[in-house]
């Protein structure tokens, strides 16, 4: 946490200095620097990634959703973009650190689980209780977007985005809530598997914890589109989706027997050189 403080600080720091000079910077050196990328236009930008990795649409095992925190997620993204002549049109290619995660926690019936008890013991089957799931991957991303100019502030872009997982962890507990009689008396919790399937053996579970990071995807492809407002003159402010179209586990993978997609939203700013 320490790290992106430092990074966030260090990123802002860079910004500010260079939107103070931006009015004194000679235009000579400005069209030196457009000149020797041959019209790509250079942009460094920053932002914060809020969404979640879910199914789509959520599946009738999943009966509610009680808590949910997206976190604290950050994007740093460098970019080149280029206008095809006088029309509005124009291509932005970039690359782009970033993370993606979220922590839910949902009440679920007749959820396929795998998982492991606090005294070793393993239990699969259809589960019944509550589940806290902890999403935090890493990704280097790399959008390849079209972009068009509604006037000299607004601009919008939308196209396909590659990202390869570096670093990822997708790990959780089953759990189940005390239950009370009238007198205060524990009675058990509200949580149990039956043995395989739906019609097995019942067993009462009071908590089981699952990691299944090891399993994770490493590629992953989607859609991005979004919208930017330039501010000033080397200041814009953006906003776009990114819509994961492959699951964050391969199509094998049977501990999880539904895809999770990664759907996030980004909100950040950009230094336009």
């Amino acid at each position: 946490m320490k790290k992106i403080y430092t990074l966030i600080i260090l990123l802002a720091s860079f910004t500010s200095v260079f939107a103070q000079s931006g009015s004194h910077t000679d235009d000579t050196d400005e069209n030196l620097l457009r000149a020797a990328v041959r019209g790509w236009h250079v942009r460094v930008g920053a932002g914060f990634n809020l969404g979640g990795t879910s199914p789509l649409p959520l599946p009738a095992e999943i009966r509610a959703i009680d808590g949910f925190n997206p976190g604290l997620h950050i994007a740093l993204e460098g970019a080149m973009q280029k206008q095809f002549g006088a029309t509005p049109w124009g291509i932005q290619l970039g690359v782009r650190l970033e993370s993606k995660g979220m922590s839910t926690d949902a009440t679920v019936k007749n959820y396929y689980m795998e998982a492991k008890e606090a005294d070793g013991g393993e239990i699969k089957g259809a589960f019944t209780g509550h589940v806290k799931t902890n999403v935090n991957n890493r990704y280097l991303t790399f959008p390849v977007l079209g972009v068009y100019k509604i006037n000299e502030r607004w601009s919008v872009s939308a196209g396909p985005y590659l990202s390869w997982m570096f670093n990822g962890s997708f790990s959780g507990e089953a759990y189940g809530n005390e239950i009370k009689n009238e007198l205060g008396e524990s009675i058990g919790v509200d949580a149990y598997i039956r043995d395989q399937n739906p019609t097995g053996e019942k067993t009462e579970v009071t908590s089981a914890t699952y990691d299944f990071s090891g399993n994770l995807r490493k590629f992953h492809y989607g859609v991005q589109v979004g919208g930017e407002f330039k501010a000033y003159k080397h200041l814009s402010a953006f906003v776009n989706l990114q819509w994961g179209l492959n699951g964050i586990f391969p199509s094998d993978f049977s501990s999880v027997t539904f895809s999770l997609y990664p759907v996030y939203g980004t909100l950040g700013f950009n230094y336009l050189f």
